[in-house]
């Protein structure tokens, strides 16, 4: 059964929202799933999880004052043990410098490969602001201990590909991929860095297919194909505890 964290447009930041806040409830009722509420305001790139009890996010995005600004650190972790199964929050520093739509969704900085792997944006380039922010996470990343024990291992992305687009400077998050049955989808910047980002998330992948899609667009809009796709249980899906056995 999935759950239903409340939306409040990232932080009240486009108006109006209730549409958008109630569809989630709407297309569980047309669909006959049954349906966990939570009052907490949470969104789907907010989070990275590995399916064995380990939970990524951010600080600068989940205990944002624009987000649950009753709730502390702690009941935000109780609240996604309740309902996500998380039995270990990795709490990364800071989302994507640009990232000012999400205010800094993991997603855009981090993402879950397999259990024990993520891959992690990082930035070689001192003058770029995201290089002192994405190095932190990078430190709390390679000391974290998940779930299970294990030390993550972590593979390093660093290429973040800049270009303009109608008179804005964006940048493409290659690490905001989807991974479906099969395959990884992957936005491209159009950049001569498409092709070595490419071919790092192949070898993090053997067994799927990666392919790539137009990323600019979608990246003007604030987000990449993580972003943009949400998945959806099928009726009768246990509980996170009961697919972990506990």
């Amino acid at each position: 059964m999935p759950a239903d964290f409340r939306f409040n447009s990232w932080g009240e930041r486009f108006l109006p929202y209730h549409s958008d806040a109630a569809s989630a409830e709407a297309i569980l009722g047309e669909l006959g799933i049954e349906r966990i509420a939570s009052e907490l305001v949470l969104e789907g790139g907010a989070v990275t999880v590995d399916g064995e009890g380990t939970l990524i996010t951010t600080e600068q995005c989940v205990l944002n004052p624009n987000r649950n600004p009753g709730l502390s650190r702690e009941a935000i972790e109780a609240e996604l043990r309740a309902r996500l199964g998380a039995e270990k929050v990795i709490w990364l520093p800071f989302g994507q410098y640009e990232d000012e739509h999400t205010d800094g969704h993991v997603d855009g900085v981090c993402t879950y490969v397999r259990p024990g792997v993520v891959m992690a944006q990082t930035c070689d380039d001192p003058a770029n602001a995201n290089q002192r922010l994405l190095a932190e996470n990078l430190d709390v990343l390679r000391a974290a201990i998940d779930a299970a024990g294990r030390a993550l291992e972590v593979i390093e992305l660093p290429l973040l590909p800049y270009f303009d687009f109608d008179g804005s400077e964006l940048t493409v998050s290659y690490v905001n991929f989807y991974v479906a049955n099969g395959g990884v989808v992957v936005p491209l910047a159009d950049h001569p860095m498409d092709a070595e980002a490419l071919s790092v998330i192949a070898a993090a992948f053997p067994d799927r297919e990666v392919v790539g899609v137009p990323g600019r667009v979608v990246s003007y809009g604030g987000g990449g194909p993580h972003c943009i796709t949400q998945q959806v249980p099928p009726a009768g899906m246990p509980r996170p505890r009961e697919i972990l056995g506990r």
